[in-house]
């Protein structure tokens, strides 16, 4: 099975896929523009697991484009296939909708409320529009648009008079299972089918009863489902015979002129592979194991007069903070999700950074704001020219594509200190330039927008994956009786933060000084580094700022105590200290 080799080496794996690409396409067709496909199910929320299946290719794409090569980017929206089952915890949607399981996405409604006309084109408008957002330039082709006009009419001839074929084919697969394996958890069915990139893992691979085998389902003429069976067909007329077992109905046509049905999903898969004549399609992990749809189509796509795409294994995308990702379940968490908190070139540095092969998580709680420290820092490190070859390059292609570079922030503030502002504020925008603008006195910020976009993606975060309890409400006045309890060492440590306020008032000055006074109260200069300073001092800071969180906003942690006291001011600061 050709599978694109990779390496445990931290090196540039999309350059290394883009060179075995640009071969492959040379060896099959000779100055001809490469293509590469994804395959995408709009049978629920599209999830961030599935954008993996389309990123992969993107990324390969672009670095092919910015060679000067011409590349073709399909994303098949497999919006033919079958509506399976109704997903838990979509809004506008109901029990009702169990009655239309069996017919074509396109042919369900979609969610009450929905501007959309049916289940498919809902969506698959929110993943075209986080896709624009994060420059995936792809040409999406409708599977309902290409088999209801007849496009594939000679491909579904062609399948049916080849049916044996492919029936002794599929049943080298039908009795074998699995292998297990050691190195990897077992994959429950959620997972299997995110992991499958139609979405259609679960559909079987055509019809074996009395009159043979059929790797075609036809849709209802009645009922519009797919629980059909075809009872007669006739190579020479073309004439076939079906029945439903939903309502009974049953009528003879000719496949040469029906349009309303299509080739089963392990036909389908290989039938595009040569129509499109697609040189390279990432899989997921499942399709490792016999039988399944990427290895079966490797062999059935010889008898459509084409060869199988090379291209990696994928594995999963987890959630940090949440259970593992399937489209079948109520809130996972979606492209456009991640791009409501976090800006694209973050997104896609994520998916850059890691080969194909390499399960990551995705922050949407805390960790997120570690993430984009870590972004910050690669930053700098390409801007002073400190950073690794691969880091670059991951770097580079998170930034832009081909086309250009994507829209940033002007002044690219600390995620973390944006998102405790905006915690502060609770939407009072002019609090938040106020205390912005006190960060960095010599450069003050002038404005709220030269921090947009990345401002708004923290204040998002703030206000749907914060829990209430965890916010931050600054007392409304002090703590009488917690002052009045307070040591004469506490007592002390609360005199010489006051003393300094004034002349410390800056991000970075506050840092100094509230990390300082338990090294002055220790006997050591403000400026002591750690080699000079004894162990229990970490201890006495962690003490002073419980204090300082308590007296400010009754609890004993919050966002960064520099960032805290900006945002509290000084006045009130002093207020709550007991000056």
């Amino acid at each position: 099975m050709p599978i694109v080799a990779q390496s445990t080496e931290t090196t540039d794996w999309v350059s290394r896929f883009a060179d075995e690409v640009i071969e492959e396409s040379e060896r099959r067709a000779p100055g001809k523009r490469v293509v590469v496909a994804s395959g995408l199910s709009p049978s629920g929320p599209i999830h961030l697991g599935n954008l993996r299946e389309v990123m992969t290719p993107h990324l390969v794409a672009d670095e092919i484009r910015r060679r000067g090569r011409e590349v073709r980017h399909l994303i098949s929206w497999d919006d033919y296939d079958r509506y399976r089952k109704v997903p838990n915890g979509v809004p506008g949607v109901d029990e009702t909708w169990a009655e239309h399981i069996g017919k074509p996405l396109t042919s369900v409604p979609a969610p009450a409320g929905s501007a959309y006309p049916n289940w498919a084109e809902h969506f698959k408008a929110a993943m075209v529009a986080a896709l624009g957002e994060l420059g995936v330039e792809f040409d999406g082709i409708s599977q309902t648009e290409q088999y209801t006009s007849g496009v594939y009419r000679e491909q579904v001839l062609h399948a049916m008079r080849h049916r044996a074929d492919i029936d002794a084919i599929l049943d080298q697969y039908r009795t074998k299972k699995a292998p297990a394996k050691q190195s990897q958890k077992p994959l429950d069915e959620a997972e299997l089918e995110a992991a499958e990139g139609s979405g259609a893992a679960g559909e079987d691979d055509g019809s074996a009863g009395s009159a043979g085998y059929f790797p075609y389902k036809p849709y209802c003429g009645n009922c519009e489902k797919d629980l059909t069976t075809v009872t007669a067909y006739d190579d020479d007329s073309t004439e076939l015979t079906y029945t439903c077992t939903a309502c009974g109905f049953g009528e003879t046509v000719r496949l040469s002129e029906f349009n309303r049905g299509k080739l089963v999903w392990k036909v389908d898969w290989p039938m595009r592979w040569a129509y499109e004549g697609v040189v390279f399609e990432p899989s997921g992990v499942d399709h490792s194991s016999p039988g399944s749809s990427f290895q079966v189509g490797g062999q059935i796509v010889g008898i459509f007069g084409g060869e199988q795409p090379i291209g990696p294994m994928y594995a999963f995308v987890g959630i940090s903070g949440m259970a593992k990702m399937s489209s079948s379940k109520g809130g996972v968490p979606t492209p456009g999700d991640a791009l409501r908190i976090m800006e694209p070139q973050l997104l896609r540095w994520l998916y850059a950074r890691r080969r194909p092969n390499q399960s990551f998580k995705i922050a949407f709680d805390q960790e997120i704001q570690r993430l984009y420290d870590e972004w910050d820092k690669l930053v700098g490190k390409v801007a002073d020219g400190s950073a690794l070859p691969g880091d670059v390059s991951a770097y580079t292609r998170a930034v832009g594509t081909a086309a250009g570079e994507l829209p940033s922030t002007a002044r690219p503030l600390p995620y973390r200190t944006l998102a405790s502002v905006a915690d502060i504020t609770a939407g009072h925008q002019d609090q938040a330039l106020r205390i912005l603008s006190e960060l960095d006195p010599a450069h003050p910020l002038v404005a709220l927008d030269d921090v947009r976009p990345r401002y708004d993606k923290a204040e998002a975060w703030i206000n749907t994956h914060v829990p209430a309890d965890q916010r931050t409400i600054v007392r409304a006045e002090a703590d009488v009786d917690l002052l009045k309890s307070l040591d004469e060492a506490s007592q002390q440590s609360l005199r010489l933060l006051l003393e300094g306020l004034a002349s410390n008032w800056s991000l970075d000055g506050l840092t100094h000084l509230v990390y300082g006074v338990p090294k002055v109260q220790a006997g050591f200069s403000a400026d002591a580094g750690p080699k000079e300073l004894p162990p229990e001092i970490k201890t006495s800071q962690r003490t002073f700022f419980a204090l300082l969180y308590h007296l400010l906003v009754g609890r004993d942690t919050g966002p960064r105590l520099p960032t805290l006291l900006l945002a509290v001011g000084q006045e009130r600061v002093r207020e709550l200290l007991g000056e």
